[in-house]
C-alpha cells in the first residue's frame, strides 16, 4: 500500500544547492510550505532559493538545531540533500565528504528520530525522511547493462563510497528503529544553476574564456544524462507515493560519452555564440599575401598601391578548444540506470530529452554569466 498524502511542510536540507533548490521551488509550487536548511558550502547560494521559502543558515551536523527547527514549523517530511558532491575534490581532499556525507547524514537521522518518536499515532505513520544518492555508489558498468535497486553498491571515490555509508545507515535506521526512510539515486543532474566547476557548465564557462576544455582521458567514459527538473518530480514522487525501506532510482535514458557530449556543448554554443577570429578578406592584398600569391594582375612601377584591406573575421569552431587530460584516479567508465521500477510503482516520467535540455540549459548559462562569476567568486 503506497502513501500518496501530501506534506504540508517539508524540510529541504542542501536546499541552496543545485538539485535542492529546484526542489524547493517545486514544492512551493505545489502548495507546500518549506525550510531549508543549507551550510552554504562552496555549492550552496542563497541566490539560489526560492523567496517563498524558509531559509536557515546551518548545518545538518548540528542535531539539536535541526531538532529545533523539527519541532518549531512541525515538519511532515525531511528530503536530505545536503551533501558535498564534487568527485574531484573528494579525492583531493575526503573530509569534508566524511564529515557531512557520513556524519551529518547520521545526525540528521537521530533529530529525524527524536522528532518522529513524539509524533501522534497518525502523524508518526504519515512521515517521511527521503535520503538523496546517487548512481555512483553502485560503482563502474561494463559496456553493457544497468544498474538497478537491487545491483550491489561497489563505491569506488571518496564521495561514492561516503554517500553509500549515508545509504547504509538511512535503511538502518529503518530497519532498526522504524523510521519510514525511502532512498533514491539518479544518474549525472545537468539543467541551471549548477556549479560552474561542474562538466556541463565548466565547459561553457571555458569555451568562452577561451580556454582549454578539459576531458579527462580518452573521453569515453559514458553517463546517463537527467534533467534536474525530471529528477525532482521522481524525488516528489518517493515522497508521496513511495514505500517506507524501499530504493528508488531514477535516470535519464540518455547515455553518452564525456567527448561526445562536449561536441554537443561546443555545436551549440557556435550557434548560439559564434567565436570570431581575425581572418584575411578578400579585394585586394591579403594581410601576409604577397604579390605574387595574389589573383590581381602585377602593376606598373607608378600605379598606386590598392588600399590595404580591413582584417575580417571568420568564425572558428569551439570544439578546436578540446583538450584530453590525465585521468582522474579511479574513474568509472560508465554509469546507467534502469528505472522501470520507478516507472511502474511512482508512474515516473521524463519530460528531457538531451538533445532539447541541453539546449535550454546552455540558454540559461549564456543568460546567466554573472550568477556565474559570483559563485566563483565564492571559492
Amino acid at each position: 500500500m503506497t502513501h500518496s498524502s501530501r506534506p504540508k511542510t517539508i524540510l529541504v536540507t542542501g536546499g541552496a544547492g543545485f538539485i535542492g533548490s529546484t526542489f524547493v521551488t517545486q514544492c512551493i509550487d505545489r502548495g507546500c510550505n518549506v525550510v531549508v536548511l543549507d551550510a552554504l558550502t562552496y555549492a550552496g547560494h542563497r541566490e539560489n532559493v526560492d523567496k517563498r521559502a524558509t531559509f536557515v543558515h546551518g548545518n545538518i551536523i548540528d542535531r539539536v538545531m535541526v531538532l529545533k527547527l523539527l519541532l518549531e514549523h512541525k515538519v511532515e517530511a525531511i528530503v536530505n540533500f545536503a551533501a558535498e558532491s564534487h568527485v574531484d575534490n573528494s579525492i583531493a581532499g575526503p573530509k569534508p565528504f566524511i564529515d557531512t556525507n557520513i556524519t551529518g547524514t547520521f545526525q540528521l537521522l537521530k533529530a529525524a528520530r527524536e522528532y518522529w518518536n513524539t509524533l501522534p499515532k497518525l502523524e508518526k505513520s504519515a512521515f517521511r525522511f527521503v535520503q538523496i544518492s546517487t548512481d555512483e555508489v553502485y560503482g563502474s558498468l561494463g559496456p553493457t547493462g544497468k544498474f538497478n535497486e537491487s545491483s550491489p553498491m561497489r563505491p569506488n571515490s571518496p564521495y561514492s563510497a561516503s554517500k553509500a555509508a549515508g545509504d547504509h545507515l538511512a535503511r538502518a535506521w529503518h530497519e532498526t528503529y522504524g523510521l519510514p526512510v525511502i532512498v533514491t539515486h539518479c544518474t549525472n543532474n545537468y539543467g541551471p544553476r549548477q556549479h560552474p566547476e561542474k562538466l556541463i557548465p565548466n565547459m561553457i564557462r571555458c569555451a568562452l574564456a577561451g580556454k582549454p576544455l578539459p576531458v579527462y582521458g580518452d573521453g569515453k567514459n559514458v553517463r546517463d544524462w537527467l534533467h534536474v527538473e525530471d529528477h525532482c518530480e521522481g524525488v516528489w514522487l518517493a515522497l508521496t507515493k513511495g514505500r517506507p525501506g524501499e530504493v528508488y532510482d531514477f535516470g535519464g535514458d540518455s547515455e553518452v560519452e564525456n567527448i561526445v557530449l562536449v561536441k554537443m556543448i561546443c555545436e551549440l554554443l557556435d550557434k548560439k555564440r559564434p567565436k570570431k577570429i581575425p581572418s584575411p578578406t578578400g579585394g585586394g592584398l591579403g594581410w601576409g599575401q604577397s604579390s605574387s600569391e595574389s589573383n590581381h594582375p602585377v602593376q606598373s612601377k607608378n600605379a598606386p598601391l590598392p588600399a590595404s584591406p580591413l582584417r575580417g573575421e571568420e568564425i572558428c569552431s569551439y570544439a578546436k578548444q578540446i583538450s584530453f587530460v590525465t585521468d582522474r584516479p579511479g574513474h568509472d567508465r560508465r554509469y546507467a540506470i534502469d528505472d522501470s521500477k520507478a516507472q511502474i510503482e511512482l508512474e515516473f516520467t521524463r519530460r528531457y530529452e538531451l538533445k532539447q535540455g541541453l539546449e535550454a540549459t546552455v540558454d540559461w548559462y549564456l543568460e546567466n554569466e554573472e550568477w556565474c562569476n559570483l559563485v566563483m567568486e565564492k571559492k
